[in-house]
């Protein structure tokens, strides 16, 4: 049995080295993106059911999710590569000055990314787009600023760039929850105030 675990060990050792090699590396980054994106539309579309938000499964919700999740995989994936080049050190300041960068640039790209990879499949793509961007891009983008300035704390101080995307959809799964809550939303009903 130890040896059985051993060599068990050994292989997943080996998978993970290859995953994250350089060769490999976009591949990984876009699949883990893809995988995390569909996991978080899965636990809200599961939960909407259960509180009979939903009557049943959208498979077509989930597959739009996923093509979101691996734009936002490729869009990291070439970010912080180029983020490492541009500041490059580990120190307190490298680390706030990435983090004011990510949060200014890459998190309203990245937010805007996912309304239109949605958008495509949507009826009226143009019309969609512009009406959820202004609805629901401020919430996101708040959201944004809640949970990732101590995860990309922790992710620009302490892990090399070939492992950042991959920790970013260990936290993102959360947030991928609640970006799939926020964007199939059902609109709430203005009632006219009667004076």
């Amino acid at each position: 049995m130890p040896r059985l675990l051993s060599k068990g060990l050994n292989l997943y050792k080996a998978a993970i080295t290859v995953a994250f090699s350089r060769k490999y590396l976009f591949c990984t980054n876009v699949l883990i993106s893809m995988g995390i994106s569909m996991c978080g539309d899965v636990l809200e579309q599961t939960y909407e059911i259960q509180t009979k938000q939903q009557a049943s499964w959208d498979f077509e919700r989930t597959s739009q999710m996923a093509f979101s999740g691996s734009t936002a995989g490729c869009l990291c994936h070439h970010w912080y590569i180029f983020l490492d080049k541009v500041i490059i050190g580990r120190t307190f300041d490298m680390v706030i000055k990435k983090l004011v960068l990510d949060q200014c640039i890459c998190s309203p790209i990245i937010i805007l990314s996912f309304f239109a990879t949605v958008a495509i499949f949507e009826d009226d793509p143009i019309e969609n787009l512009t009406e959820e961007v202004s609805e629901k891009f401020w919430t996101l983008y708040k959201a944004e600023w809640v949970v990732w300035p101590p995860a990309q704390i922790i992710n620009f101080y302490l892990l090399p760039t070939r492992y950042r995307v991959a920790y970013d959809n260990t936290v993102s799964l959360g947030y991928d929850v609640y970006t799939s809550h926020v964007k199939h939303a059902k609109p709430k009903k203005k009632e006219n105030s009667k004076e």
